[in-house]
């Protein structure tokens, strides 16, 4: 399937119109978080220049939007390492390991949790497509961790409606560099896509709120213990508040948590270890913990002997 390429230039009445309307409006096909995903690869150009989703076009610009063709993939069942932690008719908890991506992306196309998952469950729900069946929200390739699948379509709705509406607990521990001195504390932020480096987040003012509430656990001398309870779930979110507060996530090359003097951590020490939800077709209140990896613990240890 070759590339698509559409060249539009805005008219008066279309001034001021945000970018991703703009495209929405011309190219109905396309889903709003498709153009926005475009936009923010690139391939969207305003007068041949990058630009944001949020962008108000202006009278006699031109727009050039490149659709690029969809990449084949083909996902056989494989085993990948992940421990299932329950399972009914409508959901799945699982364990994800940390250095396993959850779904096929650029660069990623094998060895995914949607691998594992297609060979461990029988059913998965439709919904996320061929590339995400079952996924209702991720974690990035190296938190480990507690993860919710939808078996079928009705869980999968219900599940996504959850989070939307902030009904789904989560909590994580991570080990951070420095001493936190307040013990519990909340961050609250505007969180969006950097501007320059993409692929990153960071706090700006235009960005979506973002709030996490921590508890230090225990100190150390170089580094804190903390559990961490995002109320929102924006990309990267509790990476980018510890950044953000001086205290960057252990073992984060993105977010500045390398430090030389400190022994140097065998992953990212983010760890989703807690999950409080409904269940989306009895109501029933579950709560699942994901007990702390092996190195994640052992690391621990190497903290507190620390001289």
């Amino acid at each position: 399937m070759n590339q698509e390429e559409y060249l539009f230039e805005v008219s008066s009445e279309e001034e001021v119109k945000r970018l991703d309307i703009f495209v929405k409006e011309k190219i109905p096909k396309l889903s709003r978080s498709r153009i926005q995903t475009l936009i923010r690869e690139g391939y969207v150009l305003v007068d041949l220049k990058s630009s944001k989703a949020s962008y108000k076009v202006k009278k006699g610009e031109k727009i050039k939007v490149i659709i690029p063709p969809d990449e084949e993939i083909d996902i056989k069942p494989k085993e990948v390492p992940f421990e299932i932690l329950y399972e009914d008719e409508d959901i799945a908890v699982i364990n994800k390991p940390s250095g396993v991506v959850v779904h096929p992306a650029p660069g990623h196309r094998d060895d995914t949790l949607v691998h594992g998952l297609l060979l461990k469950l029988k059913n998965l729900s439709g919904i996320g497509g061929k590339i995400r069946p079952g996924i209702v929200h991720r974690l990035d390739k190296d938190t480990s961790g507690i993860m919710l699948v939808a078996k079928n379509d009705f869980a999968h709705k219900k599940l996504v409606e959850f989070f939307k509406e902030r009904l789904i607990e989560k909590t994580y521990i991570v080990l951070v560099y420095g001493k936190i001195t307040q013990k519990k504390g909340k961050i609250e932020t505007f969180i969006g896509r950097h501007p320059v480096a993409r692929k990153k987040m960071a706090v700006l003012k235009e960005g979506k709120i973002a709030i996490t509430f921590y508890e230090v656990l225990e100190s150390f001398k170089k580094s804190s213990l903390v559990l961490a309870k995002p109320v929102t779930g924006r990309t990267h979110q509790i990476r980018v508040h510890f950044s953000y507060i001086g205290h960057p996530v252990l073992g984060d090359p993105v977010y500045g948590g390398l430090k030389h003097d400190i022994p140097k951590p065998p992953r990212l020490m983010l760890h989703a270890y807690e999950i409080c939800f409904e269940h989306p077709r009895t109501s029933q209140k579950m709560k699942f913990k994901a007990l702390i990896p092996k190195e994640f613990q052992e690391y621990i240890q190497i903290l507190k002997n620390l001289k």
